[in-house]
């Protein structure tokens, strides 16, 4: 599935729409270059979740929680793992249990020590905006995807 994301906001709206589809457990992976716009999704899903704070990617931390009444949300950034060994350190399969939507940007840094993602989200720079290319990976993410049509 693809569609252009012509601004900040159509990307919040995406990243709203995916919050009211995912049903935990789910995985999704986000790709792009620095700067593609996948903390700005991330940012969409969690306030339609609720969530009103600042929404930064965990570049440091690695992980930054975020606890609703009715799920919650690990925002993964991998980009300084230094080797995929650590997210076996980090419990990064505990993250993963029945309440749970993890966000992973920079995964092929934790590759081989991942599993295989619902749904992957590419984000790639485009004109003023974004091309945005969405792939399911499974049953979840095919249901997922079916709902989400047209984004």
């Amino acid at each position: 599935m693809e569609q252009y994301l012509e601004n900040e906001a159509a990307t919040l709206q995406l990243g709203r729409r995916l919050a009211r589809l995912c049903v935990a457990p789910c995985l999704l992976f986000l790709h792009g270059e620095l700067g593609a716009g996948k903390t700005t999704l991330v940012r969409g899903l969690l306030q339609e979740l609720g969530h009103t704070g600042a929404v930064k990617s965990p570049t440091y931390t690695l992980v930054e929680p975020y606890y609703f009444d009715h799920k919650k949300v690990f925002h993964f950034d991998l980009y300084r793992l230094g080797d995929p060994e650590e997210l076996e350190y980090l419990g990064f399969r505990d993250y993963l249990d029945d309440h749970s939507l993890c966000l992973v940007e920079w995964s092929e840094r934790g590759a081989g020590h991942l599993p295989l993602p619902d749904v992957e989200v590419y984000l790639d720079p485009s004109g003023e905006g974004r091309q945005a290319r969405l792939i399911a990976h499974d049953q979840s993410g095919e249901a997922l995807l079916a709902r989400l049509e047209p984004f």
